[in-house]
Formats: structure tokens, sequence, C-alpha cells
């Protein structure tokens, strides 16, 4: 035998040998730490997902019997709340209507600055008894040239507007916003109202608004509904439209009609100058302001009132990396606010504890906590963990109709998307790996606790598109179209899928493979580019 030969031989047969006993190794160890180990540790996760999901479930059964009631007998705003139009007085003139301060907040808003500031311009109400106040923190000294420029516009049409800048952006929005309530001329302000860059208030919105406050002393905050101006614009965009209806068809209406509470949107919203001062004013501590005067004031006493009637348009997210970090503020705030304010709300003496447990355990542990770990932990790990570890099972119950029955509860406040639930599902399923990425941040005041990236807006696309104006060349860096988590999660679910469809008895596989294709196009950054049919 030639030296060629016998290398040929020789090397592939020890090779072959080392890979052997390293795999027979390793089946040796997963042999003894998995009766021990893996079989009660998954276990117990089963387990505590199963007690989750019915904490979740008993929620939303909760609160659709709640909007079915509200909806039945007509418990309309005007009907709970004293509401009257406002009228003129001979006597006092414009002095008979409150000073209304208009806030708008914005930073390097290039596309939508025109169209918020030209909105609240634009509000029907006395000119002498409202002030438009715009906060620009932008750095871009161009975007903040235009922004100066509409202003100076529309004060030389009479508009009675403030253009303010600061030379820091200490504590972001709520760092604005407070500083706006500092001048001078808001002393003589009764009420507030809050618009972000991208929203357009119809003209009546102070009409419809200010009689509530004005005739309910108790009545802290109106808070309107949003309305989507580009919900078409891709699948990405539905998805969002579909999440969102729900919360403010259902969530925000029942916290409105049992407990006079829910949390601020920070927009679209009008406050009692009174009633934030005596919360404490805007504060910084964490991503989500609006929330944590929402929560202070309440504690005070303070009641609030949504109007699901009144509608402002606005923008959503329409890329994958505007929408993941939005995402991460929205999960990471409310978990930082609830770890700041637990013991607070528990040992508060001005509430009943009818609503501190509403507060506590419905509106923050269930919605802002526990929705996101569960449809993570449970659909996207757990439950694929069982097809590996057949002696765990999970009750047909919990793996197939409690969810079955979330989703469609969650599924009509969107009539119109009910076609595209199947999607909507496997979308929530992969942005829930943000969401209880960042709740676990919030919780433990992780390094990216307090990260604010504004979200990025597009402006009005229709007129854009009509007149033919050139899209803008957008380069991507690797980590913005590659994102490791989701392609992680996706080879996961695909092995898992693989394993079930050949060895496994849980019949899994459609449902793993689907899952495993969302996370694959979400991590190639691809989801905004789909566009639905219809």
């Amino acid at each position: 035998m030639e030296l060629g030969d016998s290398s040929a031989a020789v090397i592939p047969d020890s090779f072959m040998g080392y890979r052997d006993d390293i795999t027979m190794q390793m089946s040796m160890i997963l042999d003894q730490i998995r009766a021990p180990l893996i079989v009660p540790v998954l276990r117990l996760g089963v387990y505590i997902c199963l007690t989750m999901s019915v904490m979740l479930f008993v929620e939303r059964v909760y609160m659709g019997i709640v909007i079915s009631l509200v909806k039945l007998f007509g418990r309309k705003p005007e009907k709970r709340f004293k509401w009257e139009p406002m009228k003129d007085d001979i006597e006092l003139g414009n002095s008979a209507y409150p000073m209304v301060l208009v806030q708008i907040p914005m930073y390097n808003e290039r596309e939508v600055y025109q169209l918020s500031i030209g909105a609240a311009c634009g509000l029907s109400w006395p000119s002498d008894r409202i002030v438009i106040q715009v906060l620009d923190d932008s750095t871009d000294p161009i975007i903040k040239d235009l922004v100066e420029m509409e202003c100076s516009r529309w004060a030389s049409k009479g508009v009675n507007i403030k253009y303010e800048i600061r030379d820091n952006r200490n504590g972001y929005k709520a760092g604005a916003l407070k500083e706006g309530m500092k001048k001078s001329y808001v002393k003589s302000c009764d009420y507030v109202a809050i618009f972000d860059a991208d929203f357009q208030p119809e003209p009546d919105y102070l009409w419809r608004t200010v009689p509530f406050l004005l005739h309910n002393p108790k009545l802290a905050l109106v808070q309107a509904r949003w309305k989507f101006v580009n919900s078409d614009e891709c699948l990405m965009t539905r998805m969002q439209e579909m999440s969102l209806d729900y919360h403010f068809t259902v969530e925000q209406e029942v916290g409105s009609s049992t407990y006079a509470f829910f949390g601020f949107n920070g927009t679209a919203g009008i406050w009692r100058i009174s009633a934030l001062n005596e919360a404490g004013g805007w504060k910084d501590r964490t991503t989500v302001e609006d929330m944590d005067l929402a929560v202070r004031a309440s504690l005070k006493g303070w009641k609030f009132l949504y109007l699901g009637s009144l509608k402002v348009k606005n923008e959503l997210p329409s890329t994958f990396k505007a929408y993941r970090y939005q995402q991460h503020r929205w999960s990471c705030g409310p978990a930082n606010l609830f770890r700041k304010m637990a013991f607070e709300i528990m040992t508060n003496k001005n509430v009943t504890l009818w609503k501190k447990v509403h507060v506590i355990y419905s509106f923050f542990v269930v919605r802002k906590l526990v929705a996101h770990i569960v449809t993570f932990i449970f659909y996207c790990v757990i439950l694929p963990a069982t097809v590996l570890v057949p002696e765990v099972t999970v009750p047909k119950w919990g793996a197939v109709y409690i969810p079955s029955v979330i989703t469609l509860l969650n599924a009509v406040g969107t009539p119109r998307s009910l076609h595209l639930m199947v999607f909507w599902i496997l979308f929530e399923n992969v942005m829930s790996l943000h969401r209880t990425k960042a709740t676990f941040i919030g919780l433990l005041e992780g390094g990216r606790v307090n990260e604010w990236i504004v979200t990025e807006k597009l402006g009005d696309l229709k007129a854009k598109s009509a007149s033919k104006t050139p899209k803008k060349i957008i380069r991507f860096r690797f980590g913005d179209r590659i994102h490791v988590l989701e392609l992680g999660v996706g080879m996961y679910l695909f092995f898992v899928g693989c394993y079930d469809a050949f060895f496994g008895k849980n019949h899994y596989y459609l449902y793993l493979f689907a899952q495993a294709i969302a996370f694959f196009i979400a991590g190639v950054g691809q989801i905004g580019t789909i566009v639905p049919n219809s």
C-alpha cells in the first residue's frame, strides 16, 4: 500500500472514531442530566407559563365582557361626565373661554414638522385664548431653521405661536415638555394639549375636549384615539394597526369606563395644568414619561376620560428598525416604571384598594409584563422544547384553546384584518422576543434602560407619491439588516420543526416551520417590505 493511500485510509477512520466518541459522550451526558434536571426544569417552565396564560386569558375575557356591556348599554362619555357645548358670552367675550396651551415636541422632524404645526395652528379656538408652543430639540441646524421659519410664517398670519429651543436634550421629550411649562406665558393657561410631531388634530379637537374638563373639576385628562394614515402601507403597518386598535378599542375604553384610569398615550391628549402640577409635573426617570405622569395623577385621585369617537391622525413606523426601537421603549419603560412605583402605589392612601389592584395587577403585571414574557417564552421556547423532551407534555387547553381565544379577542378591534390573523400571530411572536428582552432590561435596570431613539417618520407618503418625489436612497449597515437574535431563534424553531416532522409525536411542525420563517424574515429586516393584498 502506498503512503498516500495509507494516509487517506487512516485519517478518516481516526476522525470518524473521534467524532463518534464525542457524540457518544454528549449523548451520555444528556441522558444522565435529562431525568434529574432537564425534565423537571422544563416541567416547571410549563407550569409557570400555563399560569401566566390563564392570567392573560382571564384578563382578556374580562375586558371582552366589559366592553360588550359598555357597547350594549351605550355608556357614552357624555353620560358618565357632564358635557355642554361652549357658548359665547356677550359680556365676557373671549375671556369666557379658558386659555389653552398646545405643545408640539419635536426632534429633527424634517418630514412632518409642517403637518403638525399646520394642524395645531388650524385648531378652531378664539385666537387670543390659545398659544401654540413648538419645542424644538433638533440638532440638525438646517431642520432647525426650517421649523423656525414655519413658525414665523404662521406668526405672520396672526397665530400666537412660540418657537422654543434648548441648549441640551436632557430628559428628552419629558425634559422639553418640562422646560416648556416654565415659560412665563404658560402661567395664564388652564389646559395643555400635547401632540407629537406626526400628529394632526382636526380643527374641532378643542371644542370636543375642553368642555369635559371645564364642567368636571376632578377630571385631569381627556385622551383621544389615534387614527393611522399609513396603515395600508405594508404588512407590518397592518399588523401594528391590529395591535393598537385593540389597545384603543378595548383596553383604553375599559379603563376609562370602569376605573377612570388608563395610561396616557403621550400625545393626542389634553391635561388640566393644575392636575399635571399637583402630580409633580414631567419626570424623565423612565422612557415612558406619559405613563409615569398618568399613574402619579391617578394616585392623587384625579380621573381620566378616553374619548374614542375623537380621532387624531398620525403615522405608524414603516421600517422594521424604527419599529424595534419603538417597541423597546414601550416595553422597557413600563417595566422600569413598575419597579420604581410598585411600593408607592401599594402604600398610597388616596385611592381605593380596587384601583390599586387594577393598576398593579391588571395594568402593569398582566399587560406590561406577563403578556410579553409568556408570548415569547411559552410559544417560542418552552412549547417547542417539549417536542425534544416528550416526557413533558402541554395540555391542549394551554397549547391551543387559550391562545386561540386570546387571539380572537385581540383581533376584534380590527375586523377588516381578520384574514391576516395568522400573519399577525407570527408577527407578534417575533416582536415578543424584543419586548421580553426590553421588559427584563426595565425590571433589572440594564444597560439600555434609558435608551431613547426617536421613531423615524416618513410624512405624507401619498402626496410624495403623487408628486413623484425621488426616493431617498437608504444605506444599511450589516447590523441594520441582519438581526442575529431573530436568526438564532429561527434556527432553533426550524431544527425543532424538522425533529417533530420526522421523529416527534406532537405534530407542531407546521407552526414551528411558519414561525421559523417569520423569524428568518425579521432576521434579514424584510418585514417592512411585504405589502398586503387588501
